[in-house]
């Protein structure tokens, strides 16, 4: 994935477009990705880790179809659905049920779909008592719940989840750890996850991708890495992702 970055500072449409003319525009090449290539089946859960800025996010942005390769391709086969940010499309000073619509809206579902979901999303979320309640008034756990329900009204076959538990609660953090595991040992979805998380990537993912300057530098797998949300993890297996 190649990016070109602007050399100069510029202030306005007028002049970009001054300078496009004129030819006068110079770009900086910058490789986001180099030369990935991985393959996975249903059902896997892949883990990716990294610095910041090794190409991670962009790597779930060309899976997802968000951006196009510059060059190669990404061959999937079912439905997707990207998590990149859970509840980035509410509105604070709404209720639960109005987001709830809202969120469907921007997804692309009419009002009928919507009233068919809603219950199921209310009770997924368990927020039955505060469906009213505009959700500023809300907790960490309780916002990513409802995101995570709206995410999910129809289970994907490629779950892609970017930093699913930043900023939750110990207890809504759980909760998610949960869910995710179960879509993929119990209902053999596929899933990949980014987390700055060490653990919560050992307890998620069955391989896990080890990122540096923009390449794939290394790789763990096997069935020991996957323990069940809860389960201890071993110090010798922590110390690998040092």
């Amino acid at each position: 994935m190649l990016f070109n970055l602007s050399s100069e500072k510029i202030d306005s449409i007028k002049e970009y477009l001054i300078k496009t003319v004129r030819r006068e525009l110079h770009y900086q090449e910058f490789w986001a990705l180099k030369n990935i290539s991985f393959a996975l089946e249903k059902g896997d859960s892949l883990g990716i880790v990294g610095l910041n800025g090794s190409g991670k996010s962009t790597l779930l942005k060309v899976i997802s179809g968000i951006l196009k390769p510059t060059a190669g391709r990404v061959e999937t086969v079912g439905e997707i659905a990207p998590l990149i940010e859970l509840g980035a499309g509410f509105d604070a000073n709404l209720s639960a049920r109005e987001n709830i619509y809202l969120n469907g809206a921007i997804l692309g579902h009419n009002r009928e779909y919507m009233d068919q979901r809603f219950d199921e999303i209310v009770a997924f979320a368990e927020l039955q008592d505060f469906v009213d309640t505009a959700i500023k008034n809300y907790s960490s756990g309780m916002v990513a719940r409802l995101g995570f329900a709206i995410a999910t009204m129809n289970v994907p076959d490629i779950l892609i989840i970017d930093e699913p538990t930043v900023g939750v609660d110990i207890g809504a953090k759980e909760y998610i750890h949960e869910l995710i595991w179960n879509l993929a040992a119990k209902e053999g979805k596929t899933v990949i996850l980014i987390s700055s998380d060490m653990n919560e990537m050992i307890s998620l993912a069955r391989r896990i991708l080890i990122f540096r300057d923009k390449q794939i530098t290394g790789e763990l797998r096997g069935e020991e890495f996957f323990a069940k949300p809860g389960e201890e993890i071993s110090a010798e297996i922590g110390k690998s992702f040092v």
